[in-house]
């Protein structure tokens, strides 16, 4: 009887293996195999291509581009993960104020949040023109500066144009788990600590911020996880320049594969990026798994 309740558990699961085999496993191995081989256009129709050991992960390190798009990717997500997350956790406070237009202007602040990324992407590309955008006519206006700036041609500035538009995408996803976070806080812990003469900082510092910790770190997570393999807002806004300003790995895997049509290079960089999100990820539940076991 115990057996047959297995076999059909099996079968109910069956459909959800099948799936990610076929479009998970497939494409990953797929792509491992391929940055182990010299694929090109010129023999991958053919698949007269050959083996070639770490040869193409040797040639990915030992570029300039890559140490230049990894340095990217990690300015990139750092600074819009830590962005993000302090204007959204202040959102979150304060719509938790539960005042009377709060939850209209939550909808509003959300509304960046629904909007596709190519759309975001190409909405800040015009408005960080150098002559004609809207950001720098707004500035010019209240006299904060006194030329426009080249905000996506300029080397210096183009990755911080590409971040400001990330964070701006950014922050409705920590608003709103963090928002969810703080409503789900037993009230009558702060009334507690409100007898005993605790001030609101003391509440913040050593209530919800230890309370709101796993929330916290799913947000963070998430939040770098999903940023540091961005493509479609760098690709759209800047394409990886000027000069290799704004290139990240991910718009470096393409350039590699689409561009120079060098399809093992390519599937190198895309392996490094899975393997740097795949410890990430190991991490994250190692500290999960500590704070159950705590």
């Amino acid at each position: 009887m115990s057996g047959t309740r297995n076999r059909i558990g099996y079968l109910f699961i069956l459909p959800a293996i099948i799936y990610m085999l076929l479009l998970i496993g497939y494409p990953l191995i797929y792509n491992i195999i391929l940055s182990f081989k010299d694929s090109n256009l010129m023999n991958l129709a053919t698949a007269d291509s050959h083996f070639v050991g770490w040869r193409n992960y040797r040639e990915v390190i030992n570029s300039e581009v890559f140490r230049i798009s990894l340095k990217n990717t990690f300015i990139y997500t750092v600074a819009s993960v830590f962005f993000q997350f302090v204007i959204g956790f202040l959102l979150a406070l304060f719509f938790n104020l539960k005042f009377r237009l709060a939850s209209l202007l939550r909808g509003i602040v959300m509304v960046s949040w629904l909007i596709p990324m190519t759309i975001t992407a190409l909405l800040f590309k015009f408005m960080m023109g150098g002559e004609t955008g809207v950001v720098n006519h707004i500035f010019l206006s209240l006299g904060i500066i006194q030329q426009p700036i080249e905000w996506l041609t300029n080397p210096k500035m183009a990755l911080w144009g590409v971040i400001i538009a990330n964070i701006w995408v950014g922050v409705p996803f920590n608003m709103i788990l963090l928002s969810t976070g703080l409503s789900s806080l037993p009230e009558d812990v702060y009334e507690s600590a409100s007898l005993d003469g605790a001030n609101a900082l003391q509440k913040f510092f050593y209530i919800t911020i230890p309370l709101l910790r796993p929330v916290i770190m799913v947000v963070m997570v998430l939040g770098f996880i999903y940023t540091f393999k961005v493509f479609d807002l760098v690709y759209v806004m800047t394409g990886g320049g000027p000069v290799n300003s704004t290139e990240v790995l991910s718009t470096y895997a393409y350039t590699l594969s689409f561009d120079h049509f060098n399809f093992g290079l390519g599937a190198a960089v895309a392996n490094i990026l899975f393997l740097i999100l795949l410890i990430i990820s190991l991490i994250y539940l190692w500290m999960i798994q500590k704070d159950e076991v705590m």
